[in-house]
């Protein structure tokens, strides 16, 4: 290649349609190329870099272009590996650092080493911290210098403007991240990053910009994939847009055209729905109504965020709403079923937009697999996100949504110590009376020392007592209900409950009347097997001269039964993954094995 092929740096990166290999992307976005005289060029070298971003070139030096390319990569690897590290730093890590980027390079193939570079060595060590160390242990190894772009000196530099610093490891994943997405789908092409002949759509768009411009979302957009295929959009009956947690997709109807401010709207409603583990607070609501209520509260923080611009169908906002969570949203709607049911979410009317774990073939592009446990994924990603939207300013977040995301960040509260609590409000501990009237079975072993006893309290006994509505249908697994009988019968005999009250329900009830607490979890005999129907029991329990007018009840089913009329204090148990046919009044606590 004759002489007129070379240039300056300035020539090659101000050229037309100059694009960095797409692993780069990101971070690239964020540096600063400086090609002028007298801006601390290397004077014998091509380029240095610092800890800010600054790139400077050296205006006098002339290369090809695909050895700027090079350069150009070779100083970014410095940051988005974190090399740079405080003052002072030895001339050795520069020299491990320079070797293993040349490594990396040559490995991907990316650009041309410059000519004056020297054979790559042969490594005996895996990374820049053990090549350091045997530099300077051996104090030799003449064949690992010499690659750096900066000539004879360390080709970066901690500079004194260390504010405002980007997190170059976090934005170099997300383009390694895109890049491979990109080969995956098969639109890169060329040796040096062309993007090839598939432009992005809008709602692909829409995700890139939550990657590289709004921090507390890029985790989770980075992870779910966009899925705009008209026939799985038909066959999931999908309008406009829904989301599977499980699968980490977000579909999208590409029938129904939007801009992408319009899509960076409906991606962050479809991606808080599964960064606030909306599908899984549900309960035993009533999912319909449960999924509205989520739809009111999203949609008013995302218009006071200005996160991209609302689309004119599917999404329901409320003034009303303003300020309250998505249980309190959820308490007032429920009042009035008749008219929240005929509004429409993204999916459509009567459908919401957070998916149901399919039970059959995959539709759509298949999603990566979860690494790690959804939930704790989606409590890691917001949390970090939240974090680095802050620090970096990147504008307004709700206090709402704030306070939810950190409350996310809290290991779950287990659904017996929930249950515990619940009961903790109606049987307060029993004071303990002492009683000289009879001496202790310990009197015997020291007669001459009198000792108290303990004897109950009838009076404050008689009350201590709950009712236990049983579903015992042939639906109900047995494993999950005995975990559930065994956890009663536990926290019973730890509060003094002395009896507990049972009625077992299948297409009748069956009064079993008293019992210790201890028998529940081992004793019981289930009496039918046929349909359910818990109602019986319940007016049973409330009807009976001998139950206490306060004592609560604990329904225990797998929500397979009909709408419940209950008029004193209750809480449902119900399995994990079952909800209730209707908006419950109650406490709902969700158990599993």
């Amino acid at each position: 290649m004759g002489k007129s092929s070379l240039v300056t740096a300035a020539e090659h990166f101000r050229r037309p349609g100059f694009k960095p290999p797409p692993l780069f992307r990101y971070i690239y976005n964020k540096v600063y190329l400086l090609t002028a005289l007298n801006q601390g060029y290397p004077a014998k070298g091509l380029a240095r870099v610092s800890r800010t971003g600054r790139i400077v070139f050296n205006p006098k030096r002339k290369a090809l272009p695909a050895e700027w390319d090079y350069v150009l990569s070779h100083c970014l690897l410095h940051l988005a590996f974190n090399h740079i590290i405080s003052k002072p730093f030895p001339l050795e890590w520069a020299v491990a650092c320079d070797v293993f980027i040349a490594q990396f390079l040559a490995e991907l193939k990316i650009g041309k080493a410059p000519a004056e570079y020297p054979p790559l060595p042969q490594l005996t060590v895996s990374n820049e911290e053990q090549l350091y160390s045997q530099l300077v242990r051996d104090g030799s190894g003449k064949e690992f210098f010499g690659f750096g772009v900066a000539g004879n000196e360390p080709d970066f530099e901690v500079d004194d403007f260390s504010r405002n610093i980007p997190d170059w490891p976090l934005l170099f994943a997300q383009g390694l991240g895109q890049a491979i997405e990109d080969v995956v789908r098969g639109v890169g092409s060329g040796e040096y990053g062309d993007v090839g002949t598939v432009p992005l759509t809008e709602a692909q768009k829409a995700k890139q910009w939550f990657i590289s411009s709004y921090p507390l979302l890029g985790a989770l957009a980075a992870s779910f994939a966009v899925i705009e295929d008209p026939f799985a959009c038909a066959s999931l009956q999908i309008s406009v847009a829904a989301v599977s947690e499980d699968l980490r997709e977000v579909y999208v109807n590409p029938n129904f055209r939007h801009t992408e401010d319009e899509y960076r709207f409906i991606m962050a409603h479809e991606l808080l729905h599964v960064g606030l583990r909306h599908k899984d607070r549900c309960g035993g609501r009533d999912a319909y109504l449960w999924n509205v209520a989520c739809d009111f509260v999203i949609n008013g923080w995302l218009l006071e965020m200005e996160v991209g611009h609302m689309p004119s169908v599917g999404m329901l906002y409320d003034e009303e709403f303003k300020g309250l969570s998505v249980e309190e949203v959820y308490t007032r709607i429920a009042g009035d079923l008749r008219r929240y049911r005929k509004l429409a979410t993204l999916r459509g009317v009567g459908l919401g937009d957070m998916l149901e774990k399919p039970a059959g073939k995959r539709l759509g592009k298949q999603a990566l697999g979860p690494v790690i446990d959804l939930d704790a994924f989606c409590r890691e990603a917001l949390m970090q996100g939240l974090l680095y939207h802050q620090e970096r300013q990147r504008g307004f977040l709700p206090a709402g949504l704030i306070e939810e995301i950190r409350a996310l960040a809290q290991p779950p509260v287990p659904w017996d110590v929930e249950l515990a609590r619940w009961f903790d409000s109606f049987f307060a501990p029993l004071e303990k009376k002492r009683s000289y009237a009879r001496p202790s079975r310990r009197q015997s072993a020291t007669p001459d020392i009198a000792r108290p006893s303990h004897i109950p309290q009838p009076d404050k006994e008689d009350a201590r007592t709950f009712g236990v509505v049983l579903d015992t249908s042939g639906s109900m697994d047995r494993p999950l209900l005995a975990r559930a009988l065994g956890a009663i019968a536990s926290y019973a005999i730890s509060r003094d409950v002395p009896l507990v009250r049972v009625v077992f329900c299948d297409a009748a009830a069956y009064d079993e009347g008293y019992m210790p607490p201890e028998d529940i979890a081992w004793r019981v005999r289930v009496k039918g097997r046929g349909g359910t129907v818990l109602q019986p029991g319940i007016d049973l329990l409330e009807n009976a001269k001998d139950f206490p007018p306060k004592g609560p009840l604990l329904i225990i089913t797998d929500g397979e039964c009909g709408k419940l009329a209950i008029r004193r204090e209750h809480a449902f148990l119900i399995p994990r993954g079952k909800h209730l046919p209707f908006p419950p009044w109650g406490k709902v606590f969700l158990f599993s094995k």
